[in-house]
């Protein structure tokens, strides 16, 4: 039973974990204020929505089928209780016959005076003593297994209802599937009418995102040139060769760095809420076959006027500022690098130390999608690493 509850909470975890995710699409991807439609941003998040639905489908299916599994067991255990109940009512009641057929104290009194010697009479004794003890406990035992019956049928009941509830909120999830699947044909019929455009659109976007890659790639460079370029000076009479690509530090900045790798997975969100659009890596495109998107970092969805928070300690590296007025601050933590594109307002300048969960600046938001993005780049050097694998599962 330990097993199957500890599973069963862990599906129901990620059951509230899937619902909250549910939520968060409806309120930051589709309630958000926008100035006008765009097809492709609502078939991208429609699409993630659908994915949603699926994957919190399965998880109730799991959960019916491990209710399921558990009804039939404890089914099974009724069955086995109720036998050995009506066996310890019938051995009761025959002990009941047998005491109301020899109550009397005369007929007691007479088996033992019967004896034929002293021994025997202490026996009798002793064995009358042991009789009614032995029949006292019988009816603890049926009042014991009469109580276990009762929360054994309880809990059945409970389980049931539990299970009726799941497939009712599949069913749910189902029908809310197949509305999301009509809008979601509409919204493809209508860029398939401009394919062309929007697949220019798209591809302009990648590019942009390219170059601004790009850019940080730089900086990240030149600042390891710097900071080397100081460390090649105390190391003037010293053997000791020095990677163009790496940090030479300082057995402070190692030691922050130490730190920084001995909290790989626990690490927090650049933001207080919210939920990941696009993950690291090479993926196609969500609305587009045919078009892959390489992902530099996490893109992560949150309100209006939130700000982007810094994930350990560190000092700011530098402050890139595009051609739109967009901000990105880099965070140095020894070796590691971490990148937070896409601000408005900035509370911090190069050089500034910085504290885990201090706010950097405020996260911009587009006017047109009225979505609040920070894409969040995590380097080792000018190594990219996968920011999924290092902040905590939410």
């Amino acid at each position: 039973m330990s097993s199957f509850s500890q599973t069963k909470r862990q599906l129901e975890q990620q059951r509230k974990k899937l619902k909250k995710e549910i939520s968060q699409v409806n309120t930051l991807l589709f309630n958000a204020q926008r100035k006008e439609k765009n097809v492709l941003e609502d078939l991208k998040d429609l699409n993630q929505k659908i994915a949603v639905r699926f994957a919190l489908i399965e998880i109730i299916n799991a959960e019916t089928t491990l209710l399921a599994t558990a009804i039939i067991k404890n089914k099974k255990e009724i069955e086995k209780l109720e036998k050995e109940l009506a066996l310890l009512k019938a051995d009761y009641a025959r002990m009941i016959f047998k005491s109301y057929k020899s109550k009397s104290q005369q007929s007691r009194l007479m088996f033992v005076l019967s004896s034929q010697n002293f021994q025997q009479a202490y026996k009798r004794l002793q064995y009358m003593k042991q009789y009614t003890s032995f029949r006292k406990k019988q009816g603890e035992a049926i009042g014991v297994q009469t109580d276990i019956v009762r929360k054994m049928n309880d809990s059945l009941f409970f389980q049931k209802q539990l299970k009726d509830t799941l497939m009712l909120s599949e069913q749910d999830q189902k029908e809310k599937i197949e509305l999301d699947k009509k809008d979601k044909e509409k919204l493809i019929t209508t860029i398939k009418k401009k394919e062309s455009k929007y697949r220019r659109e798209i591809q302009n976007k990648i590019k942009a995102e390219k170059r601004l890659a790009k850019k940080i790639d730089k900086i990240i460079r030149e600042e390891i040139a710097k900071a080397n370029r100081l460390a090649r000076e105390k190391l003037k009479n010293s053997s000791k060769s020095i990677n163009k690509n790496e940090f030479v530090l300082s057995p402070e900045a190692r030691a922050l760095a130490a730190k920084f790798e001995l909290n790989k997975g626990k690490l927090p969100w650049p933001i207080e809420e919210g939920l990941i659009t696009r993950r690291f890596g090479k993926q196609p495109h969500p609305t587009f076959p045919g078009i892959t998107i390489n992902s530099t970092g996490l893109h992560m969805v949150t309100r209006r006027g939130k700000s982007a928070a810094a994930i350990f300690d560190g000092n700011i590296l530098n402050i890139l500022v595009t051609s739109e007025g967009k901000k990105n601050i880099l965070i140095q933590h020894g070796n590691y690098i971490t990148s937070y594109n896409n601000l408005d307002k900035l509370y911090v300048r190069k050089g500034d130390v910085v504290k885990t969960g201090e706010k950097i600046g405020q996260i911009f938001t587009d006017k047109v999608s009225g979505k609040t993005t920070l894409i969040f780049v995590l380097y080792k050097n000018t190594t990219k690493l996968n920011p999924s694998s290092w902040i905590l599962k939410r």
